[in-house]
């Protein structure tokens, strides 16, 4: 028996409303494992955006949102959260559909969503009657407290809270001027995130998709060097408000190099053969170490100069995925 083809799109944009309102809602009501479901949520919506096509993957975002909305009520701050990771899902099946390169699927993708986000909060803003700075300024020292008492129920030492509590102030000051960067750089990070695991997920479905290659041949593009040095002059600069520019662009620039260290790093794995389990332990090490964040940083950002997998020398690849997939 052949199921009708509207029957199918129907059963699989349940299936998709009905996977998405759950990863939302651990996302939003379970600590430590609730931000991996944020991670992971643009995933699904990828999948069902290039399966099913625009009209069910914008029934996929709205339905969980309603869903999330009744039984959570009013939290505007997670609703945003949870609406920007599915729309970077959205924007992400809207550019792989188009065949777009790498660069522009996932820069095009963050893009999309930072300007809906700027739009979505100003018109809240308005509505409520609070410039946008007061009111993000207000939420982060909102959460800054919160963490704090957290700090003093896990039994942290006294003076190390009180360091916390008259700190508050110039950790939101700060916090608030480079928040557009960190936004830029949480989304790039998971546009990665989740496009190497929609690779894996094409393959499985035999789904088309836009074939980068082995992206553990990517590169930046070399003009990101002058932005770098532009940034770095900013933060020499006696000015609060360059300085401030400076540091932004300083934050996003290093998320992109810290991709292409990770490339370099994958094409020596697979080079050496070094087991699957191993590169992963590395990984995980990479992460919880700011110290070797760094060091990925750099050797992204020197292989624009040493070359270190000698690219220009070798055949186009187009062998696969590449990366740990």
């Amino acid at each position: 028996m052949v199921i009708p083809y509207h029957d199918t799109v129907l059963k699989d944009t349940i299936s998709g409303i009905a996977l998405t309102a759950l990863i939302s809602s651990i996302a939003i009501s379970v600590p430590i494992i609730g931000f991996f479901c944020l991670l992971i949520l643009p995933q699904p919506v990828i999948f069902y955006r290039l399966k099913l096509g625009r009209k069910p993957g914008l029934a996929i975002i709205g339905a969980p949102i309603l869903f999330i909305s009744l039984v959570f009520g009013e939290l505007f701050a997670d609703t945003a959260f949870l609406l920007g990771m599915m729309g970077l899902g959205f924007f992400m099946g809207e550019f792989l559909e188009r065949r777009l390169t790498v660069e522009k699927t996932i820069g095009y993708a963050c893009g999309a969503v930072m300007i809906t986000g700027f739009f979505g909060l100003l018109v809240y803003t308005n509505l409520i009657d609070v410039g946008i700075t007061g009111w993000i300024s207000d939420y982060i020292s909102k959460n800054l407290r919160m963490t704090v008492s957290l700090y003093k129920e896990m039994g942290m030492p006294e003076e190390s809270i009180r360091l916390l509590e008259t700190s508050i102030t110039h950790i939101t000051y700060v916090l608030v001027r480079i928040l557009p960067s960190l936004i830029a750089a949480g989304l790039l990070f998971a546009g990665w995130i989740n496009l190497l695991a929609a690779r894996g997920l094409f393959h499985r479905w035999r789904m088309a998709y836009a074939d980068f290659g082995a992206l553990n041949q990517w590169q930046s593009p070399e003009i990101l060097v002058w932005g770098v040095i532009a940034s770095i002059v900013m933060l020499l600069v006696p000015n609060t408000g360059i300085k401030v520019i400076g540091v932004n662009g300083l934050v996003v620039l290093m998320v992109i190099y810290f991709f292409q260290g990770i490339a370099v790093m994958s094409y020596y794995f697979e080079k050496k053969s070094i087991p699957l389990v191993l590169r992963w332990l590395i990984y995980a090490f990479i992460a919880i170490q700011q110290f070797l964040l760094l060091i990925v940083i750099g050797l992204g950002f020197f292989d624009v100069w040493a070359n270190f997998r000698k690219l220009d020398e070798m055949p186009p690849d187009d062998s696969g995925p590449g990366l740990e997939d």
